[in-house]
């Protein structure tokens, strides 16, 4: 069981956009930046420019997203477990759908209520790590910084959010895009870390998406890798309420 809960983890984080709004107070506790973020106008514009190179005003006005593909996680080379996969995102409520050779898992928000085939489980809000942030730019909460001095070096900013949830993107030179990010976050007192090099992008109706990405996710006791590949990606497609309905 241990093995499918880090996969549901690793696929929940990977390409969360216009996810789940955080309202539990416990999550905000437990936020992984407890220090001053400091606003830098150089990394907010540098922010604002790698939007406009992910699409711009139809990235940041983005309503639904349908992504469905594969993905292969291991701990380590000889240990994959094959998978596929579908994201379902509409304003405030996601649904996911994970199917592997053993078992089938589901996550689900509503809108008010998380409704999951793993219990007792709580995470950070999906739209405060990765690609969502360039969503919240100037946003109010939202704060637009320097890299932390271990990545000076490259060409990037971080963007954290009110509860204290950041994301450290770096760039690709010549295009400008999301070539790589770094997540850090605290859940009951433990952190968790998580990486993701991007290999392609793809255009879908002028909104430049992750196509084929690999992520690292660090959980202290053990490290899990994963490779994802997009299939099919859809962008503001009508998405009925009845999706967001937990069934058996």
């Amino acid at each position: 069981m241990k093995k499918y809960l880090v996969l549901f983890l690793i696929t929940i984080f990977a390409v969360g956009i216009n996810a789940q709004v955080a309202q539990n107070k416990q999550e905000e506790k437990t936020a992984a930046v407890n220090n001053v973020t400091t606003p830098d106008a150089a990394s907010l514009e540098l922010a604002k420019a790698t939007l406009k190179a992910h699409g711009g005003d139809k990235f940041k006005n983005m309503k639904t997203l349908v992504v469905r593909g594969t993905a292969d996680v291991s701990t380590s080379p000889t240990q994959v477990l094959p998978a596929t996969f579908a994201f379902v995102f509409s304003g405030e409520k996601y649904r996911i759908d994970i199917e592997n050779p053993l078992q089938s898992l589901k996550q689900i928000y509503d809108g008010e209520q998380t409704y999951s085939s793993i219990n007792n489980f709580s995470f950070p809000p999906l739209n405060r790590l990765g690609l969502p942030l360039l969503q919240k730019l100037e946003t109010a909460g939202f704060v637009t910084s320097a890299l932390p001095e271990k990545l000076k070096k490259k060409k990037g900013f971080r963007v954290t959010s009110p509860e204290g949830y950041y994301t450290d993107f770096v760039l690709d030179e010549k295009t400008g895009q999301v070539k790589s990010y770094e997540s850090s976050y605290d859940i009951n007192g433990r952190t968790v870390s998580t990486s993701v090099e991007v290999a392609k992008l793809r255009d879908v109706d002028g909104v430049i998406l992750p196509e084929n990405y690999s992520q690292r996710f660090d959980l202290g006791n053990i490290t899990i890798y994963s490779n994802f590949k997009a299939k099919q990606i859809v962008v503001n497609m009508e998405v009925k309420d009845e999706v967001f309905v937990m069934s058996n």
